[in-house]
């Protein structure tokens, strides 16, 4: 995952020293907020001068068309238009060649972005105050980030605000591509500590499993009774996760079947298929993870065990399945 430097966060540095601060400790990308001021173009230019990053600019007016000229003359990596100060829809011309983004605040139905998708590469979502350093993460965004990557499988993510060493990690196993920290980084003692803090596994864990997990409906969950081998498979299919968690009527945890299961079912049933059965192929003992968990704990629990874990079904204290984690983007990111 990218780290997008908020440059206007930190107003007490030369610009020219803060680039080279940045440069020096492995920043991916400068970050410019234009709220609605074309002299962030002079910026732009004198970062141009000094740094060699992407710049990643997020302009916030009610009138972008203004830009375009400036865009064209001193053009960017990534560009992004918020769309909650739009007053009519966003026509780009050709000759801008950026990355294109569409941010929404916290508020925004993600469905924004349909009438962009063909020409947009990516969505930014505000999960503070767009154009604030310093505000607090909205929790109700996780939930977002999954159901904008179901909807738009082929476009990026990127978030900006309230992003710390958690936050970071959390939202890399989700498969964010990027997120822009400005408070967090510039408050730290260290900035070269800050920055590893955001792509490592060390921090202070305060968001529990159950603020960004699958929740049902969002993860394969199927009662055990009466299941039928073609039905796992099509729920393989359809949610394209590789496992399946099984339960009883009232939410009981019974079981998993993964994909690995149901290969080892083929290998001994290669002869006559329709002689594999559901309580044959269901792990009744699968590896789970309590709902209440800290992220540390989580971690924890996971390192201690002797095989990697991709999956794990999520449950209460009464081992009713809430829902399921899974570690593939964080794994492919990593």
């Amino acid at each position: 995952m990218k780290i997008s430097a908020s440059i206007y966060a930190r107003k007490d540095i030369l610009l020219q020293d803060l680039i080279h601060k940045l440069d020096k400790h492995g920043i991916d990308m400068y970050h410019v907020d234009c709220n609605d001021e074309p002299k962030v173009f002079e910026d732009i230019e004198n970062i141009r001068k000094i740094g060699n990053k992407p710049i990643d600019l997020h302009i916030i007016s009610e009138q972008p068309e203004r830009y375009f000229p400036l865009l064209e003359k001193t053009p960017v990596e990534y560009l992004t238009f918020q769309y909650e100060n739009l007053r009519s829809p966003l026509i780009i011309p050709d000759t801008i060649t950026a990355k294109l983004g569409l941010a929404i605040t916290s508020n925004t139905d993600i469905s924004v972005f349909e009438s962009y998708k063909n020409r947009f590469d990516f969505i930014l979502i505000m999960a503070t105050t767009p154009g604030q350093s310093g505000g607090r993460f909205n929790k109700n965004n996780f939930k977002k980030i999954r159901a904008f990557a179901r909807h738009f499988p082929d476009k990026k993510i990127h978030v900006d605000g309230g992003v710390n060493a958690e936050i970071s990690f959390i939202l890399r196993n989700m498969g964010v591509s990027s997120v822009v920290s400005g408070s967090y980084l510039f408050k730290s003692d260290y900035l070269g500590a800050a920055i590893l803090n955001l792509k490592g596994e060390n921090f202070e864990s305060e968001y529990r499993i159950h603020d960004f997990m699958l929740t049902n409906g969002e993860a394969p969950i199927l009662q055990n009774e009466e299941q039928k081998f073609l039905d796992i498979l099509q729920a393989i299919e359809r949610y394209k996760l590789g496992f399946v968690i099984m339960a009883d009527t009232k939410g009981q945890l019974k079981g998993m079947i993964t994909n690995a299961d149901i290969r080892r079912a083929l290998i001994r049933h290669i002869d006559n298929l329709n002689n594999i059965t559901v309580q044959e192929i269901i792990n009744t003992q699968p590896f789970t993870l309590y709902e209440n968990l800290t992220i540390n704990e989580m971690l924890k629990h996971i390192k201690a065990q002797r095989f990697p874990i991709n999956y794990a079904p999520v449950i209460d204290n009464k081992n009713r399945v809430t829902g399921a984690v899974t570690f593939f983007n964080l794994i492919k990111g990593e």
